[in-house]
């Protein structure tokens, strides 16, 4: 395994049902204020929780944008706004080129909601969309990584990643990729997933969606509670003397154990968690915290607590934040690195929000209060359908 040269993350912003920003989501997660609410979603008739964004309905894109109006790119807009993330691109911009700056984003949905909108006023004579339904920069994945490329100036490398609930953080992987190969100088890299009646009754029609706010490891988790997000980080290689947060390994595999269900043996995390650990020449020992996919469904919890205790045994402290932020889908790796990344900084560890006791048949270290102290490295894993894996290892620049 060839050892991987840190890469700086120099800013990163995550919009949420939690809060618009870095420090309404640090406010959340220390005063323990869930982004979850009861589904309030329009024409998605469930009995469910969503993390949902407010007014997304109401801030259409104009100008030369208004071919991109859809919710993903409405929400990929008001994340791409906060914390002067703009600002930040731009300096990179000034630094290296326009055209040395890839772009690197996840979905799974795209813009899935605009053509659920169009399909309400087809022609009902002939079944014909309406001419004002744009496939190419609505509903295409790669909408949402053009869209956020044209928004921010860049003419880098660009890529749409879908690999499931794994692809934002798969978008970490690839950049350092290009950016190792020499084809960009940094990268912008994040997700955006935005709610949709595909997602909300897919999952349903698979009994994986709960009726309360999720909890994982709980022993009466029963399923997942959907939201949608938009995270985004800038990726650097480090100068002499940097400090701060740094991308330090990654891992992943494709187990294709079945095209819904993980590996039972969780085989597949267990080699994207080993690979990241191997790529940062770093131990099980060395890992400060672990965020957790931990969806809070039966099956994924536990192969994902059989893979963490194989690697890491039974001490490290875990957590899953969903109960925040519900599964944002293409989103969750972003949403939950970002998480890990206010962890490190304001030296704290979330506990399982809506955990009250960890399943006996159940054995990492999950927490069920706040843990204080130092969070030197952290591990995010996010796993998507078809056995698509992704674990990633961020530190802190000496």
């Amino acid at each position: 395994m060839t050892l991987m040269r840190p890469l700086k993350i120099s800013s990163y912003t995550l919009t949420s049902g939690l809060g618009r920003g870095r420090e309404a989501t640090l406010r959340g997660l220390r005063e323990e204020t869930t982004g979850l609410r009861p589904n309030d979603f329009e024409h998605a008739h469930m009995e469910t929780w969503i993390g949902r964004v407010d007014d997304l309905e109401d801030q259409a894109l104009n100008g030369e944008f208004s071919q991109f109006d859809c919710r993903n790119n409405r929400l990929a807009k008001l994340g791409l706004d906060q914390d002067g993330f703009r600002e930040d691109v731009a300096a990179a911009r000034r630094k290296y080129g326009t055209a040395r700056i890839g772009v690197f984003i996840g979905t799974s949905t795209s813009g899935n909601n605009q053509l659920e909108l169009a399909y309400r006023r087809r022609d009902p004579d002939t079944g014909e969309l309406p001419a004002d339904f744009l496939y190419e920069t609505t509903l295409n994945m790669y909408s949402a990584p053009r869209f956020v490329r044209e928004s921010l100036g860049l003419e880098g490398p660009t890529q749409a990643i879908s690999t499931a609930c794994s692809s934002s953080a798969k978008a970490f992987s690839a950049a350092y990729r290009y950016i190792e190969a020499g084809f960009c100088d940094a990268a912008v890299v994040g997700g955006v997933d935005s709610l949709c009646l595909t997602t909300l009754y897919g999952f349903n029609s698979l009994n994986l969606v709960a009726p309360n706010p999720c909890c994982p490891w709980d022993p009466n988790r029963d399923g997942i509670n959907i939201g949608e997000a938009a995270g985004f980080a800038l990726l650097e290689k480090p100068s002499p003397g940097d400090r701060g947060l740094a991308l330090m390994g990654y891992g992943e595999s494709s187990d294709a154990h079945h095209m819904t269900a993980p590996h039972p043996e969780g085989l597949g995390a267990m080699i994207s968690m080993k690979d990241a650990l191997a790529r940062a020449n770093a131990k099980p020992g060395d890992v400060s915290y672990i965020n957790l996919h931990g969806t809070a469904t039966p099956s994924n919890d536990a192969l994902e607590d059989k893979a963490v205790v194989e690697v890491f045994g039974t001490g490290t402290p875990c957590s899953s934040t969903k109960g925040w932020t519900g599964h944002t889908l293409g989103a969750a790796g972003i949403s939950e690195s970002i998480i890990s990344f206010l962890a490190m900084e304001n030296g704290f560890m979330p506990k399982s929000l809506n955990t009250r006791e960890v399943d006996s048949s159940l054995h990492a270290n999950i927490l069920l209060r706040e843990k204080e102290g130092p969070v030197n490295l952290t591990m995010n894993n996010s796993f998507g359908f078809g056995g698509n894996n992704c674990s990633l290892l961020f530190g802190k620049l000496n």
